[in-house]
C-alpha cells in the first residue's frame, strides 16, 4: 500500500485513495511549485475546481513534471454561478483550456444548486459519453441531493466529494454511498488541524509514532474515503503520504468515529448562500 493505491469507481475507472487539494493556493508558482513537489514524492491525483482559479498552474505543473498525463489523475469542478446545461458544456471547455488538456479524470457538480443541478449533471453525462471526462461526480451533495439526483439521472455518479472528518463523521451518507456504489472524497480531511490536540488522537500518535493528521488520513483510508489534503509545504506533503505502514484497530477506529460533533468548518448544503 502506497500513493499507489487506488480504488475502482462503478465505471470500472481506478482513482488513488490519496490526492493534493489546491484550494487557496495562488495560480503562480505557488501551486506550480506544490503540484511538482507532489509528483515528485509520488502523489498521482490533483484536485482543483474552477473556482480556485488556478487551473493554469496545475496544468503547467503537470505539463513541466515529465510524467504521463495518463498516470495523472485530474479533477476540477463546475463553480455555482455557471450551472445549467448549456454554460456547463462551455465552461468544461474554458476548465479544460486552462488546464491545457484533452480531457480531465473526474469532472465534479461543486455544489448542489437549487433549481440547477439536475440539468448540470445533464450536462456531466454528455460529457462522460463524448468521453471529455473519463469519470463524473458531485460534491457536497447530502442523500436527499442524490435521491433527488437518481430520479432524472441516466448514470449515477462515481464520486461524492464532501466535508469530512472525525467530528464530522457522516456516516449515514457515508452508507448510502457505499449501497449505491458511490465512493465518498473527504475534502478538508484534516479539519484545517483545528482539534490535532484532542486526547484520542494524542494518545494514538504517539502509540503509532505519526502526526495527530496521520492518524485522521488512516482513518479516512480504512474507511474506504478517499482524501485530498491540501500542502504546499513539500515536507507535509511527504507526512500526509506516510499513512501506509500502520493499522488501526476496529476499537481505536470506534474511538476515532465516537469524536463525531457534526461539526463543520465549511458551510451546510442546505444552508449555503447560493445567490445564483
Amino acid at each position: 500500500m502506497s500513493l499507489k493505491s487506488t480504488t475502482t469507481l462503478h465505471n470500472g475507472v481506478k482513482m488513488p485513495m490519496v490526492g493534493l487539494g489546491v484550494y487557496k493556493m495562488e495560480n503562480d508558482q505557488e501551486v506550480v511549485d506544490a503540484v511538482k513537489s507532489a509528483l515528485d514524492l509520488g502523489y498521482r491525483s490533483i484536485d482543483t475546481a474552477q473556482f480556485y482559479e488556478n487551473e493554469e498552474g496545475v496544468g503547467k505543473a503537470i505539463r513541466e513534471s515529465g510524467i504521463n498525463r495518463e498516470d495523472i489523475f485530474v479533477t476540477t469542478k463546475i463553480w455555482n454561478t455557471h450551472q445549467g446545461y448549456d454554460l456547463t458544456l462551455k465552461t468544461f471547455e474554458e476548465s479544460l483550456e486552462k488546464l491545457g488538456l484533452d480531457y480531465v479524470d473526474l469532472y465534479l457538480v461543486h455544489w448542489p444548486v437549487p433549481g440547477k443541478y439536475k440539468e448540470t449533471w445533464k450536462a456531466l453525462e454528455h460529457l462522460y459519453e463524448q468521453k471529455k471526462v473519463r469519470a463524473i461526480g458531485v460534491s457536497n451533495f447530502l442523500i436527499h441531493h442524490l435521491e433527488d439526483l437518481f430520479q432524472d439521472a441516466n448514470i449515477k455518479p462515481m464520486v461524492n466529494q464532501v466535508e469530512f472528518h472525525p467530528q464530522l463523521f457522516q456516516k449515514e451518507l457515508l452508507d448510502f454511498c457505499h449501497k449505491h456504489d458511490i465512493k465518498l472524497e473527504a475534502w478538508s480531511p484534516i479539519a484545517r488541524g483545528t482539534y490535532f490536540d484532542h486526547p484520542v488522537l494524542q494518545e494514538l500518535a504517539q502509540k503509532y509514532d505519526k502526526t495527530p493528521a496521520q492518524i485522521i488520513l488512516r482513518w479516512d483510508y480504512q474507511h474506504g474515503v478517499i482524501t485530498i489534503p491540501k500542502s504546499s509545504n513539500p515536507d507535509r506533503q511527504k507526512q500526509n503520504a506516510d499513512i501506509f505502514d500502520f493499522e488501526l484497530t476496529d476499537e481505536e477506529m470506534n474511538k476515532i468515529n465516537g469524536l463525531n460533533q457534526n461539526k463543520r468548518i465549511g458551510p451546510h448544503p442546505d444552508e449555503f448562500n447560493y445567490g445564483v
